[in-house]
């Protein structure tokens, strides 16, 4: 039988979209920066797919800035402001903040200023979704954009991180979206590109395939896809629940995005369990996929209150528009067995 690929907040698989707008900007030889004909050509497509993003994220097109993914965005709006964050938020994030906020059981963190603090939208591996606090200074939305709707202008937020590969774009392309009047200083310099804010010739076809992908994934919500996503990851739920109560669903109690489910057995390793289900045929991940290929315990989750070695036993289960029914059904069926084999072996 085919592979089923359930690992889609790691990376979602390249829309169709986002493919035929990469192939037809790798056609366009100019530099934007140059001023013949090829070059306003290759201005014209950025500038497009500038304004084309813009509209997918409810911002204006000045104030979004193309970067190499959000790991970059996030350095570009972070660096040097000692900004207040918790623990569930990525590590491209907390490696630029002092970790001082706490999240509640049910992964919200309530920051007491906001104006000092970045909280990440959506979490990659509870899928947790966040209100986020009038006047907050950044956020992560990464894992949100495309997934469930808003609008940056409607957030209150200062800045803002995106990336493209989550959605359905490539990867290597993501981009900082600022609020009006908001500037940061260039981290690369050199030639002055995008108002000076990032030097560097912009990656065209990347771009072109970014903004593509937002607005395919604009047009999925729009037509309804929260809602079917969100019943097929209760039915999965559902079906995971049926054995003995022994497994449990961080975040559950939360506002969650509609396709990601945190599956978490006390004392069955996710690594073992990610080993297992790749060889049954489905890719999963046992949380951030930002780890250089280790499986460690989640930082996440022990953020959460999850205690010792069971902050490692968590599996997370991520799709999206192409994935049915029938798959998670396939899956079900095949981590329910797992389960029951180690059951087996605990002698429970």
């Amino acid at each position: 039988m085919s592979r089923i690929y359930l690992d889609w907040n790691a990376t979602a698989p390249l829309r169709p979209e986002a493919r035929a707008a990469m192939a037809d900007a790798l056609d366009v030889i100019g530099n934007p920066s140059s001023v013949h004909a090829e070059g306003r050509a290759a201005k014209m497509l950025l500038e497009r797919a500038r304004e084309q993003l813009a509209e997918a994220l409810g911002a204006a097109q000045s104030d979004i800035v193309f970067t190499s993914g959000a790991t970059e965005a996030a350095a570009l709006a972070l660096a040097g402001r000692g900004l207040a964050c918790a623990g569930i938020e990525h590590d491209c994030v907390r490696v630029w903040c002092d970790e001082t906020l706490q999240a509640g059981r049910d992964g919200q963190v309530a920051p007491p200023d906001p104006a000092s603090a970045t909280l990440q939208l959506a979490n990659s591996e509870t899928g947790v979704i966040q209100t986020l606090p009038p006047g907050l200074a950044i956020s992560d939305l990464t894992q949100g954009f495309g997934k469930i709707p808003f609008a940056f202008d409607w957030l209150g937020i200062r800045a803002g991180m995106v990336s493209a590969h989550k959605l359905g774009g490539p990867r290597g392309i993501g981009a900082l979206v600022l609020a009006a009047g908001e500037d940061r200083e260039a981290l690369l310099r050199g030639g002055g590109q995008e108002s000076g804010r990032r030097a560097g010739t912009e990656n065209l076809a990347a771009i072109a395939g970014f903004a593509a992908a937002a607005a395919a994934a604009q047009r999925d919500l729009a037509g309804g896809m929260v809602e079917r996503l969100a019943e097929m990851r209760d039915h999965l739920m559902d079906r995971l629940e049926i054995a003995e109560g022994i497994t449990m669903f961080p975040g559950r109690d939360s506002p969650r995005l509609p396709q990601t489910l945190s599956i978490l057995t006390p004392g069955w390793k996710g690594e073992t369990q990610v080993m297992q289900m790749d060889l049954a045929g489905f890719a999963v991940s046992a949380g951030s996929a930002c780890s250089s290929g280790k499986v460690r315990e989640s930082g996440v989750l022990r953020a959460m209150g999850v205690a010792g070695q069971d902050a490692g036993c968590a599996l997370r289960v991520s799709f999206g528009g192409t994935t049915t029914r029938e798959d998670l059904d396939r899956f079900a069926d095949a981590w329910l067995s797992a389960r029951a084999r180690w059951q087996g072996k605990q002698g429970r």
